[in-house]
């Protein structure tokens, strides 16, 4: 029976409208709209929609309808299949199901993802079934490959109905291709096969060919904008994209203003390493009172599932994080995204832009650029279709670098990270896709490291033989720097203490002149042998008598005149037999 959903004539179940309405979503999107009733039509698809464009609900509405009406699935057979990129973004796309499976107690789903075991994935799934799949590619992947004894999931998917590979982009940027072909190895052709992606790439459009049987190719963009009329911006049209030109010595202070004007509202802040995410956390925890600062990046194993939930439920606060949460990551109401760092690649930059603005919503964004990286506004507004306006500069900011350095001065901790995060910073620059706005020679070291509130410009060959008039040293013995946790404290002393005794039992020739030394003794040893020999040879030619020496040389001469033919053969031998009868 035909139903209406907003607009859109629609033959979705009495279940789904409600759902949807409850949840308020009156309306469908545009990639909504376009991909559900072709995927109910039993099409496959292919489509790219701006982040925040609400692809989720796309493929998760025409799952739901295609299994209620095929025959009822058995506990341990498995009708759909989400594949998608990051465990967050699978934790995501799995509360959104489960809102509508509330109301259809035949059907279960389960979440596969790393930071649990796989034998625990195996009892849930022995326990609960799964008619649904929410998984990573690489768990996914080891159940069918490696699984557990007296367990088959290649058993289970032979059910397979429907199989959505969620921002397919990230997928294979992140080296995900070989998995995916091996998973859909596994799986029966005749399937519904949906792709989604923000970006369309030269390797989405092999994916498409491989796994996709005649798609429909669905492209929404958002419309033209007074900012940049001639083109389609790639960026939703609620969200107001802002750049900030200022050295890397004061960004810092640049950043801490900007968030005190802020702290009522809730921002996420991308940072390009791990061990940048670590320190600027510390700092934003340290120096941000009654604001609640939370940081993931892709190192964390089991705490990111758990933080994600956190920032989430939040009314406002700071989340710092890698690209790890750039995409597909649906966190409410954020109100601004801080680039503090430039993004890896122009993409990259739109997907961090996407955490906000989401389905319509308003939302803000900003990145802090350096004065040589200006040509990067340009850039962005020809190669990604993105318009952004300038935000100026504050001139009268609290200088909070000589706090850094001085909580740096008194925790070792501090002073690692801090160390790290501007090594790894530097080698992510010098590796910056976009090399020509993004030039190691025209970065000031000395300032960055300024901006990163260090005590001493580390060692590494980006530094090394070079002059940073604008870095101001601290007169301090780095290494009297303790840890404020004694527990380690107590470790970094008891190393320095085997330090020292190793450094003083040490022997006083170094290693070449003990290898030196060993070889003469080489030599003195086969010397003695050879002189051995010779005199043991010397006393076997005394012990012969003047009478032996005289036969040996009659043989000889015997020899010698036979070989010239002198004497034959006959004579030779007769002339031996009667030495032989002497003797």
């Amino acid at each position: 029976m035909e139903s209406t959903w907003g607009n859109v004539k629609t033959d979705l179940s009495k279940t789904t409208i409600e759902t949807l309405k409850e949840l308020k979503f009156l309306q469908p999107t545009p990639v909504q709209a376009a991909c559900i009733p072709l995927f109910l039509n039993y099409k496959d698809v292919a489509a790219e929609a701006v982040t925040g464009s609400g692809k989720t609900l796309a493929f998760v509405i025409p799952i739901l309808e295609i299994l209620m009406k095929r025959a009822p699935l058995k506990q341990h057979e498995i009708g759909a299949l989400i594949i998608t990129p990051t465990r967050e973004l699978a934790i995501q796309i799995y509360e959104v199901l489960n809102i509508f499976i509330e109301r259809l107690p035949h059907f279960s789903s389960i979440l596969m993802i790393g930071g649990v075991s796989v034998r625990k994935d195996v009892e849930n799934f022995m326990e609960r079934g799964g008619n649904i799949v929410v998984a990573t590619p690489g768990r996914f992947e080891a159940l069918l490959e490696k699984p557990p004894t007296n367990f088959s999931l290649a058993g289970s998917v032979k059910s397979l109905e429907v199989l959505v590979l969620d921002e397919a982009d990230r997928l294979l940027d992140m080296g995900f291709e070989s998995t995916i072909n091996t998973i859909l190895s596994y799986l029966p052709k005749q399937r519904r096969t949906g792709l989604f992606s923000a970006t369309q790439t030269d390797e989405v459009e092999k994916l498409i060919r491989a796994g996709l049987r005649n798609p429909v190719r669905i492209n929404v963009k958002e419309k033209k904008t007074k900012d940049s009329p001639e083109v389609s911006q790639r960026t939703p049209s609620t969200l107001d994209n802002f750049y900030m030109i200022v050295e890397s010595d004061k960004k810092f202070n640049q950043l801490m203003y900007f968030l005190q004007q802020h702290k009522k509202e809730k921002v996420m802040m991308f940072i390009s390493t791990c061990a940048g995410v670590e320190y600027f956390s510390k700092l934003l925890q340290l120096l941000l009172k009654n604001t609640q600062v939370l940081c993931i990046h892709g190192k964390m194993k089991q705490k990111r599932s758990k933080i994600f939930s956190q920032f989430r439920k939040l009314d406002y606060g700071v989340l710092i994080c890698t690209d790890v949460m750039a995409r597909g990551i649906d966190i409410p109401e954020v109100n601004w995204v801080i680039q503090y760092d430039p993004p890896s690649t122009a993409t990259s930059f739109v997907h961090r832009c996407g955490r906000t603005a989401r389905i319509g919503h308003h939302g803000n964004a900003l990145v802090f650029l350096l004065p040589s990286e200006d040509s990067y506004v340009n850039f962005l507004s020809i190669n990604q279709k993105v318009p952004l306006k300038q935000l100026s500069e504050v001139s009268d900011v609290h200088n909070y670098i000589p706090k850094i350095r001085k909580v740096s001065s008194k925790d070792r901790a501090i002073f690692e990270k801090g160390t790290k995060a501007y090594v790894s910073f530097v080698q992510f620059y010098a590796k910056h896709e976009c090399s020509l706005i993004f030039q190691l020679k025209e970065l000031d070291l000395g300032k960055l490291a300024m901006g990163y509130g260090l005590l001493k410009i580390p060692k590494m060959p980006e530094t090394k033989g070079k002059d940073f008039p604008n870095f101001q040293p601290v007169d301090i013995d780095l290494s009297s720097i303790a840890f404020k946790d004694k527990a380690r404290e107590k470790q970094r002393q008891q190393k320095l203490s085997e330090v020292e005794i190793k450094s003083k039992t040490k022997f006083k020739h170094p290693p070449r002149s003990e290898a030196w030394s060993k070889k003469r003794e080489q030599k003195e040893r086969r010397k003695k042998r050879k002189e051995k020999k010779e005199l043991v040879k010397k006393r076997k030619a005394d012990e012969m008598t003047e009478d032996d020496i005289k036969d040996l040389d009659d043989d000889v001469r015997v020899l010698k005149k036979l070989k010239r033919g002198k004497i034959t053969q006959a004579e030779f031998d007769k002339e031996f037999a009667e030495d032989l009868d002497s003797d």
